[in-house]
């Protein structure tokens, strides 16, 4: 019989909210604990297609392990698959403490004309955000307050596509579509930049940065030789986590 330690995975039920199912989720992963040890648990690749990170996401409901921030975003999108009124994208924090830079990610969270997100931090109120925010940019705003009270800077935010409902999709996620170097910029500057973008999210304009269209290249005048196009390594994903 199962360990009375490993907490059940959630189910969606009909008579649910998707604000409750958000919540039982949440609660989930709050179960599994974030993971003070030092050690990750489970290697994310943010590379890898999007159906090897959700078999990860499988294992970490079998291993009911502590989780980081990375983590919880996989194990998000994995949890939320099949809830097509649910769009789901990746927020990156870079942020300034005493001399050191920190990195952080979290799940926005897209339903009904509303924004909230999802996620593990040592900090409660640097994770989930109920899904009351009326935008995008209200929502980073509300993270940012969050960050002053730590005396956190914050010095870039970026903001991923919305990840498709497919889990067996051999595309990447998409982490980092629009790169705001906001530490430079105003709040008024920021919240126009959110605002058209988080509109052309809404339209399912934007394509991947990473998928090349020959006719861009083009009309920016660049050779499409494959030497140029594999140019850009992908970066290296495993980043320090102080969240």
């Amino acid at each position: 019989c199962a360990q009375p330690s490993v907490p059940p995975v959630p189910n969606y039920k009909l008579s649910m909210s998707i604000p409750e199912w958000l919540q039982a989720i949440q609660t989930y992963m709050k179960m599994l604990q974030y993971n003070h040890t030092g050690t990750q648990f489970f290697e994310i690749r943010k590379t890898r297609p999007l159906s090897g990170l959700m078999e990860t996401a499988k294992e970490m409901t079998r291993e009911s392990l502590p989780i980081k921030c990375l983590e919880a975003v996989i194990l998000g999108i994995y949890l939320t698959n099949g809830q097509p009124s649910v769009e789901r994208f990746p927020i990156s924090f870079k942020t300034h403490f005493s001399g050191n830079y920190f990195h952080h990610v979290v799940l926005g969270i897209y339903c009904n004309g509303r924004y909230g997100s999802l996620g593990m931090s040592r900090r409660s109120d640097l994770m989930d955000k109920p899904l009351t925010y009326r935008t995008l940019s209200d929502l980073i705003f509300e993270f940012e307050d969050s960050y002053k009270k730590y005396l956190h800077s914050v010095k870039k935010v970026k903001i991923g596509l919305y990840v498709p409902h497919e889990p067996h999709s051999f595309q990447p996620i998409e982490w980092k579509q629009l790169v705001l170097n906001v530490s430079k910029m105003t709040r008024t500057e920021v919240r126009k930049e959110l605002e058209k973008f988080a509109r052309d999210m809404r339209m399912k304009i934007l394509k991947p940065s990473s998928a090349h269209s020959p006719k861009k290249e083009r009309s920016r005048g660049k050779s499409l030789s494959p030497r140029r196009r594999q140019a850009s390594p992908p970066r290296r994903a495993c980043r320090r986590d102080k969240s």
